[in-house]
């Protein structure tokens, strides 16, 4: 039975912090274009308060929820309980996205740990927050994060990061900007 709360409780916090994996849903407003969901690790979400959270987003692939963001603002959570008890937990809002030249970088930037590639922080007001059982998640064993993206960025440097965002991150898959192509 799925249960609707208006914030993120002191529960609710204990279990996000818990997890060791989430998910972040965004999507364009063209009923044509990708929908994305990505898989997220590294300890790199927190709750800044009851109805804000945010994660350091590192560069990948793609940039495709800072795309959507930009457009439109909508992003939902999604964190699973791979061990007992189960559940499921949602958070609905909106987002944003804070690039390391934005005067609110550093007071944020702190609140995480520092990593290699980061390429801006996803900032989102949280809306609704909805729990449900979680009964058909399957039980997994957590190993450990995986190391290959920090240590890919480590590998690069700064610059080769730069450049890298510059060829790969500037676009969605759907052809929005991203907030790095003001940059460049």
């Amino acid at each position: 039975m799925s249960k609707l709360f208006d914030c993120i409780t002191d529960e609710l916090q204990d279990f996000i912090a818990a997890q060791h994996l989430f998910f972040v849903g965004s999507a364009p407003l063209s009923p044509t274009g990708h929908v994305n969901l990505s898989p997220k690790g590294l300890g790199c979400f927190r709750v800044l308060s009851p109805k804000q959270v945010g994660y350091v987003d590192l560069t990948g692939s793609g940039n495709e929820t800072s795309a959507h963001l930009q457009e439109n603002g909508r992003i939902t959570f999604m964190f699973c309980a791979f061990e007992e008890p189960a559940c499921i937990l949602r958070l609905y809002g909106q987002g944003n996205t804070i690039l390391p030249s934005s005067p609110d970088w550093d007071s944020l930037y702190s609140l995480f740990l520092p990593m290699p590639g980061t390429r801006q922080i996803i900032v989102a007001d949280i809306e609704k927050v909805q729990t449900s059982c979680g009964f058909g998640v399957p039980l997994y064993e957590y190993q450990g994060q995986r190391q290959t993206l920090v240590n890919w960025a480590s590998k690069k440097g700064e610059e080769g990061v730069r450049e890298y965002q510059q060829k790969k991150n500037l676009v969605s898959i759907d052809g929005l900007p991203t907030p790095l192509s003001k940059l460049s």
